[in-house]
């Protein structure tokens, strides 16, 4: 079982992510354990504070370290082993080799930061690891983690259906080590508004298939790499 711990101050935005599609089917079958934590829950009452004004100036709040501190240790006490991952623009590129590493992980606990962000010294004494998940801000870690999570939680066995779903698509070792985006795919019906399948989809020969799709893989690659120089 893969087991997920969340952290953020509004754990109402997870009910329905976690309930809906493969993620809810993976939590009742048992494939995944999936716990979400108020960090508000570890703040003072009876305003339960989680920011405060910057050191030195300057716009916006950051978060306190006490209540994500002592949150991330609650975690700890019953989850000893989890990899703790800090959601943020300052973090490592995520991709679908990180997807995979953190799949590896038995336990990883996502802290949702919000405003300006967290105090450095919850980061330096109680995160693992920063990620990032692109070169834009949003407004806090909580889209993010669920992004990631269902990256990871479809590596996991048992998840999908066809495990073969995982091969050969965009970014899998199968696909020239994983440098490559998936090819283009056609479904029913065989001519639909005037556009056809190609015919080497529908010759039954997998060799010539499996061929075209290398190359229109290398072809999309190629044009997705030359769009983002430009």
């Amino acid at each position: 079982m893969w087991n997920v711990n969340v952290l953020t101050i509004f754990p109402e935005i997870f009910e329905s992510f976690l309930k809906t599609s493969l993620v809810g089917k993976a939590i009742a079958r048992g494939l995944c354990s999936a716990t979400i934590t108020n960090i508000r829950d570890f703040s003072l009452p009876p305003h339960h504070k989680v920011d405060d004004t910057p050191y030195g100036g300057g716009a916006g709040m950051v978060m306190l370290p006490e209540p994500l501190v002592s949150s991330i240790e609650s975690v700890k006490q019953r989850d000893p082993n989890t990899w703790v991952v800090l959601l943020s623009p300052s973090g490592t590129r995520f991709d679908q080799q990180k997807a995979r590493e953190l799949a590896d992980r038995p336990s990883v606990t996502f802290v949702c930061g919000r405003y300006e962000g967290i105090d450095q010294r919850v980061i330096d004494s109680a995160v693992d690891e920063e990620i990032s998940v692109g070169d834009f801000v949003v407004m806090g870690g909580e889209v993010p983690s669920m992004l990631i999570i269902e990256a990871a939680l479809r590596l996991q066995p048992g998840v999908l259906h066809n495990a073969e779903s995982v091969s050969h698509e965009s970014f899998s070792p199968e696909l020239a080590g994983g440098s490559l985006v998936e090819a283009p795919q056609y479904t029913r019906p065989e001519v639909f508004r005037g556009q056809s399948v190609p015919e080497v989809l529908l010759s039954g020969n997998h060799k010539a298939i499996a061929e075209w799709r290398l190359k229109e893989a290398q072809i999309k690659t190629a044009r997705l790499k030359a769009s983002s120089k430009s």
